[in-house]
């Protein structure tokens, strides 16, 4: 029999399958010998020990898709970055760290911005058209009462999302009203997760159906660059894309350099001034690594 593992913690592996429940699954030895750790996310094979009472031995992890370390979890299909539009404000700087990570691992990654009652039509506009404007797929919402979240629900449907933020912008709400409305096994997943449930800080696994699952990554808030070069920083803001083979010099920094097309779309308005300006700070944090590489 084959799920996906949606928690862990104490030893025990949360296995939902489709159909069938949740089952507490405990990892055999061969994984310590072989050096494998399991991770919420996986697609395993378990052996059923007890099925009055959900209990199974996991006896092998089928390969991933992919795998996130911060946080530890598996076979991602796309992150949703949630920002509120007031209290707080949005950080539009560390909403660009958290993009560039994204692109830097190629997991797709859509905006969804909380809190519409509390901010102007022009300003949600402003937001929302600059992102849009540069690719991504853009939210506007109010968890709270549950305005917009039939459209965010739909492009979750079927996917495995992390979502991730700063702390105070409606993820614990907007999770409720995901786990409310849908069709899942509340009283099994309840009490399948309960030990252990406000003292866990590793990733977890929401089903909001059998094919639906939304990721609550504690700590996943704050974030250094990833390891990139340099030379690459240009090619993981998408709207930059179309212009980085139109410059005079193959190794343009896009900061500098006479002819460079970055720039002269930025000053044509194609690229938004506050992106290039990120892309700017960022390009000088990895420089600043890279000295303290080869010192």
């Amino acid at each position: 029999m084959t799920g996906k593992i949606i928690k862990g913690i104490a030893g025990f592996y949360y296995v939902s399958v489709a159909g069938s429940g949740i089952y507490a699954c405990k990892a055999r030895g061969i994984f310590r010998k072989d050096r494998q750790k399991p991770l919420v996310g996986d697609q395993v094979e378990i052996e059923i020990l007890d099925e009055r009472d959900k209990e199974a031995n996991l006896v092998r992890i089928l390969p991933r898709r992919n795998a996130m370390i911060r946080p530890a979890v598996a076979n991602v299909d796309q992150a949703m970055i949630l920002f509120a539009l007031h209290d707080p404000d949005p950080d539009g700087l560390l909403l660009d760290r958290f993009l560039v990570t994204l692109e830097k691992q190629r997991i797709p990654a859509l905006l969804c911005f909380n809190k519409t009652d509390l901010a102007k039509d022009e300003e949600i506009s402003r937001w929302m058209e600059l992102y849009a404007g540069c690719g991504f797929d853009v939210f506007a919402i109010r968890a709270e009462k549950e305005e917009g979240t039939e459209l965010l629900r739909q492009r979750l449907a079927g996917r495995t999302t992390v979502v991730a933020g700063p702390s105070g912008v409606g993820k614990s709400t907007l999770t409720n009203v995901l786990m409310r409305t849908a069709h899942m096994e509340t009283g099994a997943l309840s009490e399948k997760l309960r030990r252990g449930k406000n003292t866990t800080r590793h990733a977890e696994l929401v089903p909001l159906d059998d094919n639906t699952f939304f990721c609550d990554t504690p700590g996943f808030t704050a974030l250094e660059m990833p390891a990139a070069e340099c030379g690459e920083l240009a090619s993981l803001f998408p709207e930059f894309r179309p212009y980085l083979d139109k410059c005079r010099f193959p190794d343009c920094s896009h900061l500098h350099e006479p002819d460079c097309a970055v720039q002269e779309a930025c000053r044509e308005g194609k690229i938004a001034p506050e992106r290039y300006e990120h892309y700017r700070r960022f390009y000088e944090e990895l420089k600043e690594a890279e000295r303290k590489r080869y010192r």
